[in-house]
């Protein structure tokens, strides 16, 4: 798997400087009333979509982005729209993609809340995704990630005076994931239970479960606006795509290892046909072979996944 690649995405964070993210990390979106997406360029160093809530008393911030500079670049932008206090900040997952601005917010006031999971593995989990030599540096950036003071386990409802947000688990991505949804503007945001034309990370996932999981988000919130882990805004439509790209990898996999095919041959036979379909996603150079991998590992049963 292309843990290399994984750990450059997720480990741009060792060697920073203090300096301001450049404004190409992310492009600020206003998605309905006093709520806003922060859509990532992958160029950049913000890493995952993130997004905020403005209510009556405060804000939450759903994620951190994988740097502390352009998360002190998201915290700027907030205070310039309000300066209502930052009461809580949601993680969906574990991944530092999504975490690793937490300190700056947890400098600011915020209660960060995360399921009980996504609280045990952010320190530890993480250490696999450091490529190698993993240095007394890199272990020491990991492990001083600000934690979550306030976990649960299968929802938990934040107020913003009248205004409500609601944070649901739903398994698949990592086992630890979180849906954060605004009832009254319509707008819920996935994590990375949902990508937008781009290659999914499955290190973590549990492929029928997420599948699933589209299925219930879809049934559970009905017609909104979709704020995927990475890709722009999203639709229904959108949902549909990304869990057809799921069957149809799951599907091809089994079939393939049916033929006794396995290993790099198993990923060089199915490369090219998922290619021809999902070529021009992101991160399909990066992902898809280990895609393929993944999901031979979930269906032979030897596929590792954090512990509960």
């Amino acid at each position: 798997m292309a843990r290399g690649w994984i750990a450059l995405l997720l480990l741009g964070i060792i060697g920073c400087s203090c300096a301001s993210a450049a404004p190409s990390d992310f492009l600020l979106q206003k998605i309905g009333d006093g709520v806003w997406a922060a859509i990532v360029n992958d160029e950049g160093k913000a890493g995952g979509n993130v997004g905020f809530v403005v209510g009556d008393d405060g804000v939450v911030v759903i994620d951190t982005f994988q740097d502390p500079e352009p998360a002190a670049d998201l915290l700027a932008a907030i205070r310039k729209i309000t300066n209502l206090p930052i009461r809580f900040v949601v993680n969906t997952h574990y991944h530092l993609d999504h975490v690793n601005g937490n300190d700056v917010f947890a400098a600011a006031g915020a209660v960060i809340i995360a399921h009980r999971n996504a609280r045990g593995w952010i320190r530890t989990e993480n250490i696999k995704m450091i490529d190698p030599p993993v240095t007394a540096e890199k272990k020491a950036r990991v492990q001083s990630i600000a934690l979550p003071n306030l976990v649960y386990d299968t929802s938990v409802d934040l107020y913003l005076g009248s205004r409500r947000v609601s944070v649901r688990y739903y398994p698949g991505h990592t086992g630890g994931d979180s849906v954060v949804s605004v009832p009254d503007a319509h707008v819920v945001f996935c994590g990375d239970l949902l990508w937008k034309d781009h290659i999914p990370n499955l290190i973590d996932a549990s492929t029928p479960a997420w599948i699933k999981t589209l299925d219930a988000i879809e049934a559970d919130y009905g017609e909104s606006t979709w704020v995927p882990g990475h890709g722009g805004i999203a639709n229904a439509a959108d949902i549909a795509t990304f869990k057809k790209y799921l069957v149809d990898l799951h599907a091809t996999v089994r079939d393939q290892q049916s033929k006794g095919r396995s290993g790099d041959a198993l990923v060089q036979t199915i490369l090219p046909s998922l290619k021809s379909k999902y070529g021009k996603w992101g991160f399909f150079d990066e992902l898809a072979g280990a895609n393929i991998s993944d999901t031979a590992q979930e269906l032979a049963g030897t596929k590792k996944l954090p512990s509960h």
